[in-house]
Formats: structure tokens, sequence, C-alpha cells
């Protein structure tokens, strides 16, 4: 069905807004409260309804409705002081108050075609539609058994079920469910094919082979547009120990597809004219420069995230990007105004958390905001609430065990920072794992660890200075003078600023022991 009013024609077969003939490109839940707001132009749209329809029932704020509307209003050239379009009628709910006109937009079907959909069905559809547009959207399949498995032919399908379920508390993860993706025969289908038939951007599948008593199964990523595979992983052991395979197999799928696929999105994102970049291409560019932690690329990260957010003021992780780079701007010292990149920290992540408060690296990045103020406590709160949504999330793992360390728990900060490190091991982060360990042999006096720590820390790619500054440390404590000069000069090479306390700044900690031995230690070195 075609609407048309004023200039406009909102065409819902086609999910398109035209002004004039020329379509106008919309996000989609916009395009979804335009569409239940002129099909039910006779009759005031309700809050509860919008939610119902348009979020599918999930819990939003009255601040989302409002964005949603804002936008709204916007692409139709009205606003909410004017009202023509869409009238506001207090606490009550919106209706659109132009002269809609209906003609059909395909030949009609009959009325008892069971595939009739109702208004409501029409806008989730194109909700679901083009939601898998716009953000990575992913079909785990059954895993293929290799020859007749007997007892164990069920695992075909129960490990990829339980992979479903996990999968889809990424929030940022579109899943197919389970009775769509296991009705596809792997057999005689490409992945491409299953890709259009699915409507989803990866495929993952796997082989299991018993042979005796050993156990082995093989997973892979497939991107479904050119059939690469993105990613693979073998996995083998004795048959008695499937649990503890099943369990290894979930975290580090879990992990792997937390990382892998944004850098994939990234390196896809960088095909296209930066102009023509949607919401969530850019906020992944923006993470790849994020963690360079650098000033060149925090700043190119910042236009990112700005255009990430600008491009759709809802997206929860774009304004959670903003949070971190404003975080990393006053933690790395790139500015004088500190404690204004912290206020603007804080500003960011708690916008985003008001859009998706279940979002792992949303609740990551309100904790970080807490560490700037040096308010530990604050900040493990929120720590501790990013894992507890993502218990594989090897970042938040890793500020968790940095918090605890700082707060003197440096048993648990070691047992965390093992996490970490065993859950991603080829983080962006990875250094800054091994700085925390470094600092959790310096709080339990073994020095020799420490600097074996730190020093691994600070030679690993991506190592920001403030590493090398805890390597000068973890060396001077150690006694080794000669490779603590050496990291000393290193650090004020790359920034003759930072000083001691720059650095206590930046790891407030709370033991005065441990504070206290290195101070000593950086005064020793002329910080």
């Amino acid at each position: 069905m075609i609407y048309r009013f004023g200039p406009f024609e909102l065409d819902l077969a086609t999910a398109e807004l035209r002004a004039s003939g020329v379509a106008h490109r919309l996000e989609p839940q916009v395009f979804a409260l335009i569409a239940l707001l002129v099909e039910n132009h006779v009759r005031l749209v309700s809050k509860d309804e919008i939610i119902e329809k348009v979020w599918e029932g999930r819990v939003v704020s009255d601040a989302a409705i409002a964005s949603r509307v804002k936008s709204a209003r916007q692409a139709l050239g009205d606003d909410g002081l004017a009202q023509r379009l869409i009238k506001t009628v207090h606490r009550r709910g919106f209706r659109f108050i132009a002269d809609v006109q209906a003609v059909p937009g395909s030949p009609p079907r009959s009325v008892s075609d069971p595939c009739e959909l109702d208004v409501s069905q029409q806008v989730a559809g194109v909700v679901r539609q083009l939601e898998r547009i716009s953000r990575p959207s992913i079909a785990v399949l059954p895993f293929r058994m290799l020859g007749n498995q007997g007892r164990y032919a069920a695992l075909a399908s129960a490990l990829p079920d339980e992979l479903i379920t996990e999968l889809s508390r990424l929030r940022w993860l579109f899943v197919t469910a389970r009775g769509s993706s296991f009705r596809v025969r792997t057999e005689n289908a490409s992945f491409s094919d299953i890709g259009r038939l699915l409507g989803v951007r990866y495929c993952l599948w796997g082989t299991l082979d018993v042979s005796a008593s050993r156990l082995v199964v093989t997973v892979e990523l497939v991107d479904a547009h050119d059939e690469g595979i993105v990613w693979v992983e073998r996995f083998s052991g004795r048959i008695d120990d499937v649990h503890c395979i099943r369990e290894e197999i979930r975290a580090k799928v879990l992990m792997a597809l937390d990382l892998r696929i944004p850098i994939h999105e990234a390196a896809q994102a960088r095909l296209t004219v930066p102009d023509d970049l949607d919401s969530w291409s850019a906020y992944h560019l923006g993470l790849q420069h994020l963690y360079r932690f650098n000033r060149a690329d925090n700043a190119a990260a910042v236009r990112l995230f700005q255009h990430a957010v600008a491009l759709d003021p809802c997206f929860a992780r774009g304004h959670a990007g903003l949070s971190f780079v404003h975080f990393q701007t006053a933690f790395m010292r790139y500015t004088e105004d500190i404690a204004g990149e912290s206020r603007a920290a804080r500003r960011s992540a708690e916008r985003a958390l008001e859009l998706d408060a279940f979002d792992p690296f949303v609740n990551f990045t309100m904790g970080r905001s807490y560490w700037l103020e040096g308010d530990l406590d604050g900040s493990l709160s929120w720590l501790e609430r990013a894992t507890s949504l993502s218990p594989n999330y090897a970042q938040g793992i890793y500020a968790r065990a940095w918090t605890e360390v700082l707060s003197g728990c440096a048993t648990e900060g070691r047992t965390h920072v093992d996490l970490a490190m065993r859950l991603s091991p080829i983080d962006p982060l990875y250094y800054a794992m091994m700085a925390t360990r470094a600092f959790t042999h310096m709080f339990a006096g073994e020095d020799v660890e420490a600097a074996d720590w730190a020093e691994r820390g600070a030679r690993s790619p991506g190592a920001h200075v403030l590493i090398a500054m805890i390597a000068a440390a973890a060396q001077a404590l150690k006694g080794d003078a000669a490779r603590a000069a050496w990291w000393a000069a290193n650090v004020r090479e790359r920034n003759s600023a930072l000083g001691r306390d720059d650095f206590l700044c930046a790891f407030p900690m709370r033991s005065d022991s441990m504070r206290s031995r290195v101070v000593q230690a950086l005064e020793r070195l002329g910080f």
C-alpha cells in the first residue's frame, strides 16, 4: 500500500518515504513510526501502542519515543512547535492530522489470503527487514555429523541450539531464530543463498566427528555476501568430556564474534565512500581508531562516533563510543581540560545507558567514567554489571580486574585478568591486560614477575605511553636501573610533559603502601 499526503508518498512495500518522487533515507524505527501514524490517521495512537508495534513490546524510555517522534517530524518537514502533520496529544499519544490518500502499491490480494497482514504486522516486518540491513545479522545453522555417529547424532543440533541462545544475549547482533535457521539444509545450498533466504549477513556452522573416544568439532563463521571465512576454530577432547567442550565452544564463539565481526564490518565499511557510511559502519570504523590510543586516532574516532549518532541519535553504542573517546582524552592527558572531558565521558555514558541499559559496552563506559574521578567503588559496580550481562566480555573483565587491583584486591584482579587474557588472546587491549597482571605482582611484592609482565605489555603493539611508565616503575622496583632508565627515556621521548601526578591520577591506587612504593620508584627516575 502507498499513502500520499502533501508532497510525500509512504510506500510500505518498499519501505520508502518519497518527497516529490525522491526517496529519503530513514532510520528503521523512524519509518515504522511514520507508517504506524499514517496508517491510523483517523485516530489517536497511544504511546503504549507505539511501544508495542515499533519496539515490539521492549521497555523503552519516554526520551526514546520523543527522539523518534522528533526525527519523524524532521523527515516530514514538521516540528514540535508547528505540529502540522504529527500532533502531540498531551499524556495520551500522537495523531497524524494531514489528509491522507491510500492507493494500491501492487495488485491487491484476496481478503481470504492467509498472507494478508494488518498494519502492525507490516510495521514490525519493516522494522525487522531494515534492522537486518543496519546491524550485523547471523544465522546459526545445524552442524553436520561426519559419518554415522549413532547416539551422538543429537550433538549436531544441540550445540548450535545452545549457541543461538547465547548469541541472543549480544544485543548488537541480530540472531535468526532456531525455527527458521534449522529449516535450512546446508548440503545443497550455498551460504550466499542461505543469507538471502534468511536475510542475514553471517552464517555460523560446523562439523562434528566422533572417532573412538575422541570428539572433534570445527566451527566456521562465514560472510554470506561473498562466502569468505571470517573465523574458524577447531575443538577436540575426549567424548566423556563433552560438557567441558561445550563450555569451551560457547565461550570462544561468543568472544570470537564479539571481536571478529566488528573487525570485519569495519574492513567492509572502508570500501564505502565516507559520506555514505551508515551509523553502524561509522561506529565500527571509530572502534578501529579508538583502540590505537594516540591523539590523532582518538580525534578520528570522535568524528566517526559523532557521525554515527548524527545518523541515529538513539544508537546507544555510538554514544558509548563517544564516552570512551572522552575518557581516553582525559586519561591520556590529550587536553588541559581534564574535568571537562571527564564530564563529557559521563554525559555520553548516561545517554547510552538511557537508550540501552542492558548493553555490556554501555555499562563498561559508564564504569570507566567513574574511574576518571578516582571513584573505584562506583566504577567497579558498573563493571560488575557489564560482566554479569555478558560473562565472556573480555574487555569488561579486564577493566574490572584493573579496578580491583587499584582497590587493593590483587588476588581477585589476577583471577579476572587471567580470564580476560584467555578469552581474548588477540584483544586490541591485550597489552593493558599484561600491565594489569604486572600490577598484581607489584602489590604482592613480586617485583621480578611484575617487571617481566610490565615489559611484555609495554613492548606489545599499540601499548600507549602510560604502559611504558608502568614498565619504568616496575623495573625500578626490581632494581634494574638500566632497564628502568631506558623506559623512563622512552616515556619522555613520547610525552615530555608526563609526570608522577599524571600517573597517580590515571591509576588511583587505594593502598597507601603501594602508592608510596610506586611514587618512590618514579621519583628515582626523575618523574
